[in-house]
């Protein structure tokens, strides 16, 4: 059975380390704002986006790929739309998959590989393992920079990876770290002549969601790799070069660029989640997370800066805001017990309720 070699070095503890407080904050924030969904629904298109640009397919543009994703027309390529359909299509899968019980398997693979071209590939290559053999070139110096095994070789391998994933030892394992092995086991194994980078990162983020690592799907891995593509192929080739034997490589490395792009990309979810967050102690008195909009929110974070406000104040905070919708705004936050009014005059003053 394979078995992954790697050292737990001190830059993977810290990653991991900076991950665990990242993720303690972002599930116990006593305040998610009313966008959640927006958080939600910007970290797709932007998986989307980044999923299919680093291949080099797909919307040029961020703005392009959300009014695909949101159903409205653009013009582009035919191809161009259809990756983008396709990656909606495959998080929408990994959605179904991130609650299905069992291990992982090949099928799981094949499924994801199939929403992934769909329409894109001849129909005998969706969802069925490459049968030829394929080299990665560089596509300037025309350098062979990736071999992958034989054909031949493929079911073996993919079947021996996931024996290994599934077994107790695997199991042992940080989930980040079982979702970084993947994530190159996969890729170096090439099981499909094309799509592969999109499958595989998605099986990765499959993992990150079954096993509670997905925090509200507020982050985009994607967004990372394509915005330093060279770091990522970089840390690829760093272990590709050990030994034409996958099982001899040494993935340390890999490892250590994997937790931390997971570290960097939760950490600012976190930063995000913390600037509309009020004192931990508020969570205890409501009992629960508190849905804000996003005017309610950047009130909070008034609040939270200048200590407490008149109905006056509010007016240079929100100059195109009518003083009816202001006081809406501040009933509905007492109504939630996040603050509460001191006095009962016109200058009767507004501050958060755990102070």
């Amino acid at each position: 059975m394979y078995s992954p070699k790697f050292e737990i070095t001190n830059k993977i503890l810290k990653n991991i380390g900076q991950i665990e407080a990242a993720k303690e904050v972002i599930e116990n924030a006593p305040l998610v704002p009313y966008y959640e969904k927006q958080f939600a629904s910007d970290a797709l298109a932007r998986t989307v986006h980044h999923g299919t640009h680093i291949e080099g397919v797909g919307l040029s543009t961020l703005d392009l790929v959300k009014k695909v994703l949101e159903g409205e027309e653009v013009v582009a390529h035919d191809r161009d739309i259809q990756e983008i359909i396709n990656y909606r299509n495959v998080m929408k899968l990994l959605d179904e998959l991130a609650v299905k019980r069992g291990g992982y398997d090949i099928e799981s693979l094949t499924d994801i590989h199939r929403e992934t071209v769909q329409k894109i590939v001849a129909e005998d290559k969706v969802g069925i393992l490459r049968k030829s053999q394929v080299v990665i070139k560089e596509e300037e110096s025309g350098q062979v920079i990736l071999e992958p095994p034989p054909a031949v070789e493929v079911p073996y391998l993919l079947e021996d990876f996931f024996e290994w994933l599934n077994s107790a030892d695997a199991r042992d394992l940080h989930p980040v770290l079982r979702a970084g092995i993947a994530h190159y086991i996969l890729v170096t194994i090439h099981p499909f002549v094309e799509g592969n980078g999109r499958t595989v990162r998605a099986f990765a983020n499959l993992i990150l969601m079954r096993e509670g690592y997905n925090i509200k799907r507020f982050f985009a891995l994607e967004e990372h790799f394509d915005d330093d593509p060279a770091a990522y192929y970089d840390a690829f080739a760093k272990v590709d070069k050990q030994s034409k034997n996958i099982a001899a490589r040494d993935m340390t490395t890999w490892l250590e660029y994997f937790t931390e792009v997971v570290s960097v990309e939760l950490n600012k979810v976190k930063e995000k989640v913390r600037k509309i967050s009020i004192d931990t102690k508020l969570k205890g008195k409501i009992g629960e997370q508190v849905a804000l909009t996003q005017r309610q929110m950047k009130l909070i974070e008034h609040l939270s800066e200048v200590g407490s406000v008149v109905t006056q104040d509010l007016r240079s905070t929100f100059p195109m805001v009518s003083d009816d919708t202001i006081l809406r705004d501040l009933s509905d936050l007492m109504d939630k017990g996040i603050i509460k009014k001191e006095g009962k005059t016109k200058a009767s003053r507004y501050i958060i309720a755990s102070r």
